[in-house]
C-alpha cells in the first residue's frame, strides 16, 4: 500500500517526486554475466535516482517500439508510420541522453574518490549503442533526425525480424574493474559483488551531491555475502553517507557489529518485532 500524505498513491514510482531511492537485491548478483537487458534496467534506475521524469520517457519509449512493431506487422501505410517514427525517434534520443549523461556523471565521480585502499574496487563504466556514440560526437537533434531516417529505411528489415533492430533499448552497460583493465564478467564472484556494491555506494554519493540530500538506501542480503572487512567497510560507508539506510537478510549475524549504531528489528511469524524488546 502506497500513501502519500495519507492519501493513496498510484504506487511506488509516485514517491520518486518527494525521496530518492538507491537499492541492492538478490538478483542483482549476476548482473555483470546476465543479459543487457537487465543491466538496462538497472542503468535506468539510477537514472530514475537522480532524474524523475526518466521513468515516463522510459516508459513511453517502449509503448512507441510496440507501435511501430505493430504498425509494421499489420503492414500499414507510411503515414501511420511516419507519426510514430518521429515520436520513437524523440524518446529513444532522449532515453539516450539521460542514461549518457548520468553514467557519465557518475564514471566521474568514481574516478574523483577512488580509494586504493578500499575493499571495494573503482569501476569504469560505459554504454555501448549507436545513439549513444552519435549523441558524443554530434546535437541530439541532429542524432533525433539521422535516427528517424534510419527507421524509415529500416521497415521492411524489421518487418521481417519481427521487432526494431536499432536504438537504446538494444544497448549495453559495460563494466570494467578498473584496477585489473578486466570486464566485469570474467571478475571473480566476489569481486563482481564487491564491483556493483561499489557502484551502488558512488551513485548514492551522486544523488547526495546532485539532489543536496542522501537517498533512502534499501540494501536486501548484502552483508551476508560479504567478508567481515568488505561488510565493515559497507557498515562505514553508510555511516559516512548519512542515509536512512533498511539492511534487511535472514541472517542475525551478519547484522552483530551494528548493533551500537542501529535499531535492529527482527520478523517471525508476520510480526515485527526490536531485536532488544522483551
Amino acid at each position: 500500500r502506497c500513501r502519500i500524505d495519507g492519501a493513496p498513491a498510484s504506487g511506488a514510482g509516485a514517491f520518486a517526486e518527494h525521496l530518492r531511492l538507491v537499492w541492492l537485491t538478490p538478483d542483482l548478483d549476476g548482473l555483470f554475466r546476465g543479459p543487457a537487458g537487465d543491466r538496462r534496467r538497472f542503468l535506468d534506475r539510477l537514472v530514475l535516482a537522480v532524474d524523475p521524469a526518466h521513468g515516463a520517457r522510459a516508459s513511453g519509449l517502449e509503448k512507441a517500439l510496440r507501435s511501430r512493431n505493430r504498425l509494421l506487422e499489420e503492414g500499414r501505410d507510411g503515414r501511420w508510420l511516419d507519426a510514430v517514427e518521429r515520436e520513437l525517434a524523440e524518446l529513444a534520443v532522449a532515453v539516450a541522453a539521460a542514461r549518457a549523461e548520468t553514467l557519465g556523471r557518475l564514471t566521474g565521480l568514481i574516478a574523483e574518490t577512488a580509494d586504493t585502499a578500499s575493499p571495494f574496487p573503482a569501476a569504469e563504466a560505459t554504454l555501448e549503442g549507436t545513439l549513444e556514440a552519435e549523441l558524443a560526437r554530434q546535437p541530439a537533434t541532429l542524432v533525433e533526425d539521422a535516427y528517424r531516417d534510419r527507421l524509415a529505411r529500416a521497415r521492411a528489415r524489421d518487418r521481417a525480424a519481427g521487432r526494431t533492430l536499432e536504438g537504446p533499448h538494444l544497448s549495453d552497460l559495460q563494466v570494467r574493474h578498473a584496477a585489473k583493465a578486466m570486464p566485469a564478467e570474467k571478475c571473480s564472484t566476489g569481486e563482481q559483488k564487491a564491483l556493483l556494491v561499489g557502484l551502488v555506494l558512488a551513485h548514492a554519493r551522486l544523488v547526495t551531491r546532485l539532489d543536496g540530500r542522501a537517498p533512502v538506501a534499501l540494501l536486501d542480503e548484502v552483508a551476508a555475502h560479504l567478508d567481515p572487512v568488505r561488510r565493515e567497510a559497507l557498515f562505514s560507508t553508510l555511516d559516512a553517507l548519512g542515509a536512512q539506510v533498511w539492511l534487511t537478510g535472514a541472517d542475525p549475524a551478519a547484522f552483530a557489529d551494528i548493533g551500537g549504531r542501529a535499531t535492529v528489528f527482527s520478523v517471525a511469524d508476520g510480526v515485527v518485532r526490536r531485536a532488544d524488546a522483551p
